[in-house]
Order: structure tokens, then C-alpha cells, then sequence
């Protein structure tokens, strides 16, 4: 996908900036995650390992817990991913990061809260690999508040 909005740079700078604060003694694969709401401020969250490793939160869980304790998960427009080594390692071939099945679960839900269908835009560590994505293309078919007649 092609579609970019004029904050993604930003954006995207904002989640690598969230990376460099991740808890990730286990995999040293730092992630970070911003999201971008409507009323323009941006949410960070860094992944945060265990060493129960299945305790793990990853960056887009962080971001969204927090945006969902503020009271605004209905106003989600935007998500940046970046992940990679602190160190500057290319991991992934230097590929973007994608996320997760349950981070994408995640963001759906806020993205059905706010009634749209958000760009998700996901970037390797040094952030010279950018993919941009439709929520729906990274989810088809998802299971969500709509499925249960919360919302319409």
C-alpha cells in the first residue's frame, strides 16, 4: 500500500524513541509503538519482557492499555511500529516490523472504538524501511466489538 498521511516521519520517530526505553533483557529486540489520535497527540508504549516469557507485553499492547485507561480508545487515527537491536544490528533482513496476530487483534479493537479503518505504518529499527498498511489488509476478516452488536 502507497497511502501515507504527513505524520507518519513523525510518528515513526515517536516509536523509535518509545524503542529505546523497551524492558527486553530476554530477546534484546526493542519495540516501540506511537499512536497517533484525533485530536493530534501521540500514546507510546516499548515492549516489556518477563522472564515468565509468556507475561510478555509487546509495544502496541502497552501503547493501547494506556490510551484505554485515559479514556480515549475511541479516538485512535494512527499507529507507527519500530523494532530492532538497541545496538543498530539489523535484524529481519532490515525489514519493517509487523505486528503481532494479538497486537493486530489489539489495535482492532481501538480501531472499531474509533470507527475506522487506521493506516499502520511499520518500520525497521533505523527506520529506512517503512511499510504502510490498512488495519483490514494486516487483519481481514477480524473478530471484533462490532461482532457483538456493541458498536455499529
Amino acid at each position: 500500500m502507497t497511502e501515507t498521511s504527513n505524520d507518519r516521519d513523525a510518528l515513526i520517530d515517536a516509536a523509535r524513541d518509545a524503542a529505546s526505553r523497551a524492558y527486553a533483557p530476554y530477546s534484546g529486540f526493542h519495540v516501540g509503538a506511537a499512536l497517533l489520535l484525533r485530536n493530534g497527540d501521540v500514546v507510546t508504549g516499548a515492549n516489556v519482557e518477563n522472564a515468565s516469557y509468556g507475561l510478555t507485553l509487546c509495544a502496541e499492547t502497552a501503547a493501547v492499555a494506556k490510551i484505554a485507561n485515559e479514556g480515549w480508545i475511541g479516538e485512535l487515527a494512527e499507529v507507527a511500529i519500530v523494532g530492532g537491536r538497541p545496538d543498530g544490528d539489523a535484524l529481519l533482513g532490515g525489514a519493517p516490523v509487523n505486528p503481532c496476530g494479538r497486537c493486530r487483534q489489539i489495535l482492532n479493537e481501538a480501531a472499531e472504538r474509533s470507527k475506522t479503518d487506521i493506516l499502520v505504518h511499520c518500520a525497521s529499527g533505523d527506520g529506512t524501511a517503512v511499510k504502510t498498511y490498512r488495519l483490514s489488509e494486516l487483519l481481514p476478516a477480524a473478530f471484533g466489538p462490532k461482532d457483538l452488536g456493541l458498536i455499529d
